[in-house]
């Protein structure tokens, strides 16, 4: 039973193979590439249709980047409509703006969720209240202004009309007198 293993083999039938000689370093032949790189058993085969991390990765970032440069080329085109608009209503309003140093009385509205006021004599009180006078904003400030000017602004843009009194609209009795002074 002092058999060594090399021995039981050799008695079960395996051939004794003869030890490869080591050659030098400068005499080995060169391995190729190809042969470096043979598939590893343990590394899970992807199918043809499948990408990589690295491909995944590239993908993602490919489509972030086209994402991000639709959303500037989006806010530039928000940006020119926005300043073009402003420029048409200058060229409208220009100096036809009838709003007086020496207004007496308020005129108070809503424009964008907030009580604004613009000042009027007491005779464009009455007009505005008729709806023979608007009110557009621009530039921040609240311009009086006819109501062509106003119905002109409004084909521009809509958000610029601030205040527009529809003269054929039925008065409707909302329980606050005409003449309540805020």
């Amino acid at each position: 039973m002092s058999d060594s293993l090399r021995d039981q083999l050799l008695k079960a039938g395996f051939k004794a193979t003869p030890k490869p000689q080591v050659k030098p370093h400068s005499h080995q032949p060169v391995q190729h590439k190809a042969a470096l790189h043979k598939p590893q058993a343990n590394k899970p085969q992807r199918e043809p249709g499948e990408l990589d991390l690295a491909q995944a990765f590239a993908l993602r970032a490919k489509v972030e980047r086209s994402e991000h440069e639709a959303a500037e080329r989006e806010a530039r085109e928000k940006a020119a409509r926005k300043k073009e608009i402003k420029r048409k209503l200058q060229e409208l309003i220009g100096g036809n703006a009838l709003n007086r140093d020496s207004a007496e009385e308020t005129r108070n509205f809503e424009f964008a969720g907030r009580i604004r006021r613009v000042y009027v004599t007491r005779d464009q009180l009455a007009q505005l209240n008729a709806g023979e006078l608007g009110v557009v904003m621009h530039g921040g400030r609240a311009l009086l202004v006819t109501r062509e000017l106003a119905l002109a602004a409004h084909a521009i843009s809509a958000e610029a009309i601030a205040l527009l009194v529809d003269p054929t609209a039925p008065i409707a009795d909302d329980g606050v007198p005409d003449d309540l002074m805020w």
